[in-house]
């Protein structure tokens, strides 16, 4: 039979209860961060807390990484068959030449911008004259009620026969050049019809034929546009003139200035 001591017992219960009232706040902080109301429609609607996410890391391989890389290799490698000296200033220079070629690419691309914009301040220089465009097509209003254009001849042709149409391809007055001169002849519509009469503001096409070696062909023509304004455009495009009626069209596409 054996004998327990009371006072023991009640040393045991007090540090018993004393271990359990201490941890009863870590579990009420618990329940703190996954407090609920008791109401499960409630409870559902209840925000998620946010999980913060690392920002995705880049994966370039920049000059620290190089060296980085470098100085595990030199502390790894045999120190009985070193790394070659060639081999080490060779892998040096080929990222220092891969390095190099990355910034020259960025300051090719902020050239070709500072080129863009100088090109289009240059044209803008084009505002309220005329050009002579690679198009047959031309445009008549009341600030603009003649139509000039250029008709290039491979070889002297006594008669060239000159039709005007309108946009729907209708013909409207034709008349006829002298083009015994060859090359590049002038011509020059006064912006009536057969009759007479000045024609309704609009787009008008100049097309013109004459004999080469006997046969009637039809020959290129090339027409005068009024630039109203420049665009900026891109680094491939360059600058661009918007022509009265027209539209746009590139600045390397001009083939000839006037200024009337």
């Amino acid at each position: 039979m054996s004998l327990v001591n009371p006072l023991n017992t009640q040393v045991a219960q007090t540090s018993s209860t004393q271990s359990t009232q201490s941890v009863t706040p870590q579990a009420s902080s618990s329940q703190e961060t996954t407090q609920t109301t008791g109401n499960p429609f409630l409870d559902s609607m209840r925000l998620q807390e946010e999980s913060s996410i690392p920002e995705a890391k880049s994966q370039e391989l920049t000059q620290e990484d190089f060296f980085s890389l470098l100085s595990q290799q030199l502390s790894m490698q045999d120190p009985f068959k070193p790394v070659d000296n060639d081999q080490m200033i060779a892998q040096m220079a080929s990222f220092s030449t891969v390095d190099g070629i990355s910034k020259l690419n960025e300051e090719i691309v902020n050239l070709n911008t500072v080129m863009t914009s100088s090109q289009a301040l240059q044209a803008s220089g084009l505002v309220g004259q005329k050009v002579l465009i690679p198009s047959d097509t031309g445009h008549i209003s009341a600030e603009d009620p003649v139509l000039k254009g250029v008709i290039s001849t491979p070889e002297p042709i006594e008669s060239i026969t000159v039709r005007i149409e309108d946009e729907k391809g209708q013909l409207v007055k034709t008349f006829t050049v002298d083009g015994s001169d060859g090359g590049n002849i002038d011509v020059s519509w006064d912006g009536l019809d057969k009759d007479g009469e000045p024609v309704a503001s609009g787009t008008y096409a100049i097309k013109a034929s004459g004999k080469v070696d006997g046969k009637s062909e039809d020959l290129a023509v090339s027409t005068y546009a009024h630039v109203t304004s420049v665009s900026l455009g891109t680094a491939s495009t360059g600058a661009i003139l918007n022509l009265r009626g027209i539209g746009g069209i590139k600045l390397g596409d001009v083939l000839a200035v006037s200024e009337t």
